[in-house]
């Protein structure tokens, strides 16, 4: 397994204390090459398993594959981030895939996340149709 010590070696730390940083929160800072910002975050709990089960691979370009996570799971995640580009990136999902997203899904997750959350309340602004 690849964990925060790894990362912050292979790759640029965006923090003198970086890989405490993930070990404390759970998230790598990282830059790639020119300084690209990545965060890594380092899953842990039963829905973080399931995001990673309902990935699927995506040809982002020809012969570059990459893993992404479902709509659904984005919802969930920038619903939970909250900021307003988050909020933002949350509407387009929605106008694009508003028929086919598994509002069970959406709807019944985040309550683990909540838990995390100093303010729960603020993923019960995504709500079913």
């Amino acid at each position: 397994m690849i964990g925060p010590h790894f990362l912050t070696s292979a790759f640029t730390p965006r923090r003198a204390d970086a890989a405490e940083f993930a070990i404390a929160v759970r998230v790598v800072l990282i830059a790639a090459n020119y300084g690209i910002p990545i965060d890594v975050s380092l899953g842990a709990l039963p829905y973080e398993e399931g995001l990673v089960e309902r990935a699927s691979r995506f040809e982002y370009l020809s012969g570059v594959p990459l893993v992404t996570a479902s709509a659904e799971d984005l919802v969930i995640l920038k619903a939970f981030a909250g900021r307003g580009k988050d909020w933002v990136d949350v509407e387009n999902i929605l106008i694009r895939q508003m028929e086919k997203l598994d509002w069970d899904l959406i709807t019944g997750e985040p309550s683990a996340l909540c838990e995390l959350r100093e303010s729960p309340e603020k993923l019960g602004a995504v709500a079913a149709p």
